[in-house]
């Protein structure tokens, strides 16, 4: 197995949207994690925040909610008082709050409820598979990464099958909220003030908002078993989620339903089209494929980062960090840390153990939806690897621009098929 990769720039500024446009600046995180592990950077709008890139400070940094807090945001982006109330879902919240409003949705992302339909995605799989099987060339990501979460999270809500695709636009539009692809107000690029008080500052906030009260009024009307039905429920001390807070949940579930699973997807295959011995390898052997999994989820590190706020003063890694200062996570450099991953720069589907934090590895705000990713994953995979005989890049791979989520939105392919 070859270990070349390219890192990319050795100091790249890892707060610009385009930094990302051509790919991870891995180079620049292994000398942050070489040099400067813990380290301070200006912002051009803001007030400047740590950078923490060692696997083993990530991890310390996700086990202190109470000294590094979740409740002042989550991105980079600094808040008001107003705006952060006006945004707030479960992840700007600290346990034992969070834990009370992750409790509300949590059931039917456990392990067990998940291996109970294996078999309804794997269905789906084979639906998404049988639209594109014949075409010689198809852009990955379009015809399959972003069809097969979208259409379970669909099931998941309980929405009929025609509103995916405009629930996985809106969607779209949040997280990739900084990209002209994906929203008409990228919030770098025009002026967002008007919509400061809606999820991600995007305007399909509102859509969305409106999409949910009529939900959520079909669901009082005729509860059903689904997720939506679940947000209406009460909390354990009995109380409701204001209609305010349900909408915001139900925009969470939308934008992170979808998008993270796919870039996922579309990572791991590019991996495995730029590794052919490897790709041979896991098709002949599917048994190897939840190693090979982990190994996508750790390689793509799909959420690159999130914030926490210091609450008091204290230091790490020799640095004095002070009460207020933004504490940003890469997971993106900790799953890539030589101290804990070797040649981590090699892909490799039997890597073992592969503690990967692209879930955030146990910690209070672990990925909710980590097992159905897995296994939406795996069965794409499984489904499809037996069916091609050769797949190679057919043009330019393309990037979501952004600092946030490392995404591949093009992924164009040239396939035979057995």
């Amino acid at each position: 197995m070859s270990s070349e990769h390219d890192l990319g720039e050795a100091f790249a500024d890892i707060t610009a949207h385009d930094t990302y446009l051509n790919g991870v600046p891995h180079a620049t995180f292994k000398r942050l994690r070489d040099e400067d592990p813990v380290s301070w950077w200006d912002e051009k709008e803001g007030s400047g925040f740590w950078a923490v890139t060692r696997y083993d400070d990530v991890l310390a940094i996700s086990h202190q909610p109470r000294l590094f807090t979740s409740t002042r945001g989550i991105r980079l982006e600094e808040m008001s008082e107003e705006e952060t109330l006006a945004r707030r879902t479960l992840m700007e919240m600290d346990p034992p709050e969070h834990t009370a409003y992750r409790r509300l949705v949590q059931p039917p992302f456990l392990p067990r409820e998940v291996a109970a339909y294996e078999e309804a995605i794997r269905l789906l799989a084979r639906a998404v598979i049988e639209e594109v099987q014949g075409q010689s060339e198809f852009d990955f990501v379009q015809a399959m990464a972003r069809q097969l979460p979208m259409r379970m999270l669909g099931k998941m809500l309980g929405v009929p099958d025609e509103d995916g695709l405009w629930l996985v636009g809106r969607g779209d539009a949040l997280i990739g909220n900084t990209d002209p692809e994906f929203t008409s107000h990228p919030v770098d690029l025009v002026n967002t003030d008007e919509y400061r008080l809606m999820p991600f500052r995007s305007p399909a906030g509102y859509e969305l908002f409106k999409y949910a009260e009529e939900q959520a009024r079909q669901r009082l009307a005729q509860p059903a078993d689904d997720l939506i039905s679940r947000l209406l429920q009460p909390k354990r001390d009995g109380e409701l989620l204001s209609e305010h807070e349900f909408k915001n949940f139900f925009t969470l579930l939308v934008a992170a339903g979808n998008d993270t699973t796919r870039y996922t997807m579309a990572a791991g295959l590019h991996a495995l089209i730029e590794h052919p011995d490897q790709l041979a390898e896991l098709r002949d052997n599917l048994a190897l494929m939840p190693t090979a999994v982990e190994e996508m989820l750790r390689w793509s590190t799909v959420t690159m980062h999130f914030r926490r706020t210091a609450a008091a003063n204290t230091e790490l890694a020799g640095r004095q960090i002070k009460a207020g200062d933004k504490v940003v996570l890469w997971y993106i450099s900790a799953d890539y840390d030589e101290r804990q991953f070797p040649d981590p720069y090699c892909f490799d589907i039997k890597r073992r153990p592969n503690e990967h934090v692209a879930f955030g590895l146990k910690s209070p705000h672990k990925c909710l939806g980590e097992h159905l990713a897995r296994v939406e994953i795996k069965v794409l995979f499984e489904e499809l690897l037996p069916r091609l005989a050769d797949i190679r890049l057919n043009g330019e791979v393309q990037r979501l621009r952004s600092n946030f989520i490392a995404g591949i939105k093009h992924l164009p392919v040239r396939v035979v098929w057995v």
